[in-house]
């Protein structure tokens, strides 16, 4: 991530209770799917304020972030089986096939390289591993202008607001498992791929 949009996230950090508040309904589903799999090295890409750590159940997790306020936050959340490291999702420290399992709950929109994190996490997997994408879509219905409406803003808070991840070229590495969606008006689905 920019500079610019690190120093964002460290500001931002005492206000996302609020955002995180209104994600709590996705995040649930999110680790109903998460806790049936079997237990794991997982990667968390973009832990934020950790406040969600406590629904891990069965996994070895690794959360990482590049903001250092957030990951204060997410240290008070922590436990035995997590550990947290300041580290940039577009440029992992990690070995090659090192995960079973990585998440990327609302962060793929907000980095600054989309392709070069889905690179990194398909480095990372571990053959026929699976990745977990939690976001908003901008959808084919009448929202989509909403989105489109939305661009002129989205900037200043550093995120895409017209997002669509058939656009990203390395999506196609991977093979789609299960799309969840959460509404027929909403924004949000859970995609769920595996390593091919």
């Amino acid at each position: 991530m920019s500079r610019q949009t690190d120093n964002f996230y460290n500001h931002f950090s005492f206000l996302y209770p609020v955002v995180d508040l209104f994600l709590k309904p996705q995040k649930h589903k999110l680790f109903q799917e998460i806790n049936k799999l079997p237990t794991g090295q997982l990667l968390e890409i973009g832990v934020g304020n950790g406040s969600h750590l406590k629904l891990y159940k069965t996994h070895q997790v690794t959360g990482i972030d590049t903001s250092f306020s957030m990951l204060d936050i997410a240290k008070k959340h922590s436990t035995a089986n997590i550990q947290l490291l300041q580290m940039n999702g577009e440029e992992l420290l990690f070995p090659d096939q090192t995960f079973d399992y990585v998440i990327l709950s609302h962060v793929i929109a907000v980095v600054d390289q989309p392709e070069k994190v889905l690179e990194e996490t398909y480095r990372v997997l571990k053959p026929n591993g699976q990745i977990f994408i939690l976001n908003h879509f901008t959808p084919n219905n009448w929202l989509r202008h909403i989105d489109k409406a939305f661009q002129v803003f989205s900037k200043a808070f550093h995120f895409k607001s017209v997002f669509h991840i058939s656009n990203l070229t390395t999506i196609k590495k991977f093979t789609l498992l299960n799309e969840i969606s959460f509404g027929q008006l909403s924004y949000f689905k859970l995609l769920i791929y595996k390593k091919a």
